[in-house]
Parts: structure tokens; sequence; C-alpha cells
């Protein structure tokens, strides 16, 4: 493992968090009283730092969804949500990180506007003076065009996804997605590796069930990374490797070391 990838909310005063959510989940937060959430809980952005520190995420909901899905997690009761700051600054290795800005334009009221939380995101990087190692991420490609003004020195990477579930690209929809930022698929080939370039990215991280060996080879004839999100089958990953991918986001890295060791 090389990198530490995470995803970003910021509160009401301005303070960003690590959150994989927008909003509290209810299968892992529980209240200042200790009982679980009964329902998905108010947004990040309504709460102040001091009053989203009254939460305890320290396990999972054992009786949920998430919790039957990841029963290899161990509980830390107590745990707050950790700010940014605070993650930068850790001791031990030097690590990478991957940090993402998690916004939906579909969703306009529920996280703070693209462009004011790629500034604090940029701030709280310069400030711990990582930006050598530091990668903005984003499903939503206004915040890494707003990075990229702010910050070209840090790098940013192209999240994507073309799903039943989830489709950020929409290329049936005959106009540009609202996820990428106002640049057109279609003026570009309807390819993304060229969009993710015209969008700055060094790193075009596509869903992993949509990577194809023919995008990988366009995206890095392009001097684009390709590092496909989250894969967490040993033989998925094995086939990703096969292609010639640059790296790997999974929950389980001990799986991807298992796996380049076999290789």
């Amino acid at each position: 493992m090389t990198t530490l990838e995470t995803d970003l909310a910021v509160t009401g005063d301005g303070v960003v968090v690590i959150s994989h959510d927008p909003v509290l989940n209810p299968d892992l937060t529980r209240g200042p009283d200790g009982k679980w959430l009964a329902t998905a809980g108010p947004a990040i952005r309504t709460l102040s730092a001091a009053d989203l520190a009254r939460y305890d995420i320290g396990r999972v909901n054992p009786e949920s969804r998430y919790g039957k899905l990841y029963p290899e997690q161990k509980p830390a009761d107590g745990e707050r949500f950790p700010t940014l700051a605070q993650v930068f600054a850790l001791g031990g290795p030097p690590l990478r990180f991957n940090i993402e800005i998690k916004t939906d334009p579909t969703k306009p009221d529920v996280t703070l506007d693209p462009a004011r939380f790629a500034e604090l995101v940029v701030k709280q990087v310069r400030d711990a003076r990582a930006s050598d190692r530091t990668t903005i991420q984003s499903f939503d490609w206004r915040g890494l065009l707003a990075a990229r003004r702010l910050a070209p020195e840090i790098a940013t990477a192209c999240l994507s996804i073309e799903s039943n579930n989830m489709d950020t690209v929409r290329r049936a929809g005959g106009q540009p997605s609202p996820w990428l930022g106002g640049l057109d698929l279609q003026a570009h080939g309807g390819s993304l590796p060229r969009l993710a370039q015209a969008a700055g990215c060094a790193v075009w991280s596509p869903f992993w069930r949509n990577v194809t060996a023919n995008t990988v080879k366009e995206a890095q004839g392009l001097g684009l990374k390709v590092i496909p999100w989250t894969v967490n089958d040993p033989a998925e990953m094995t086939r990703l490797i096969a292609l010639g991918v640059d790296g790997l986001i999974t929950d389980y890295p001990d799986r991807a070391r298992t796996v380049l060791k076999a290789r």
C-alpha cells in the first residue's frame, strides 16, 4: 500500500473532515445517547465541527446491511470524524494521499459548492505541505477544475462510472453530463480518457468494471495513469493488473499484496 484514499465533507463552520457520506449514516453513527441513529442524520454541512464531534463512528451496526458486508471490521468505540488536518498530521512512514471532493451536481443543497469545497481542500493540502504527495479526486469534475485553477501543482484524478445504478458519463443523454464540469464527451470523440486529459487530470480512475484493454492503452498514450476503483476480488485484481493499469483502489490492501506477490 502506498496511498491512503479517503472521502471528504465540510462542516457548517468550514472544517474539512473525513466522511464517505455527506449525511450521517445510521449504519455506523451513534448519537450522544449511545444509540444508533434510526434514520439518516443531518447533512454534515449543517453541523458545526463541535456538533459533529458528538457522534461516535467507532463501529458498524452489525444488524445493518453495511455491517454484514464488512464483518472483518474491528470496532474502536469512541472514534469521531477525523479532520483532514489530523490525517495529514499522522506520523509514521511517508504516505501519499488520494482525497475525494464529495459533491453531487444533482443534489446541490447537500454539500458545499464544489468551488468553495476545492478552495478549503487546497488550503489544507498546502498548509500540510503535502502538495507533492496528494491527489484530489472527484466524480464531480467541477471541483477538479476549480482545484486546478487554484493549485496547478496538485495532481487531480477524474473519477467516472457507467453502471445501471450510477452513471456520471451519460453517453445517451444528448447533452453534456452535469458531472463532467461542462466538458462535452461527444466533442472529444466519446473518449473518457481524452475528456479527462482536457480536464487537466493526471489520473483517470474508472469504475473497475468499466476498464478495458483499449481504454487503458488510450489513456496511457495520452500520458494519464489509470487507477480503477474499488476492486476487492483478487481474480479481478489479477485481470486488471494484466491489462496494465497503474494502480488499484481497494478496501483490502492485504488481498492486493497477496496478488502482487503471486505475480
